[in-house]
């Protein structure tokens, strides 16, 4: 890959739902690569849902190699459970 090119993953963190998408820029060109939701829906435990995430993450790096990451930040809300279960979330996908 020239200098002028990288990969670029995207994760819109969630412990319901989790997308994702990398993106190929060459020069000030993008082209999408993949696209995806994680739905976590179905798993009952959290701690469960986290380590999907932690996987389906890895799997993608492993996948593209991508050369950054852009994670979208938290939204506060009134619910401060609903929060720290994101920011786990956030942090898993980060890791």
């Amino acid at each position: 890959m020239a200098a002028q090119e990288r990969i670029i993953m995207g994760i819109d963190p969630g412990t319901i739902l989790m997308g994702y998408g990398l993106l190929h820029v060459s020069g000030n060109t993008p082209r999408l690569m993949a696209m995806g939701v994680i739905r976590l829906d179905k798993f009952d435990n959290h701690y469960i849902r986290l380590k999907r995430i932690f996987d389906r993450v890895t799997g993608l790096i492993d996948e593209f190699l991508p050369d950054e990451l852009a994670i979208e930040a938290p939204f506060f809300g009134k619910n401060v459970q609903s929060m720290l279960k994101l920011g786990r979330a956030q942090g898993v996908a980060m890791a």
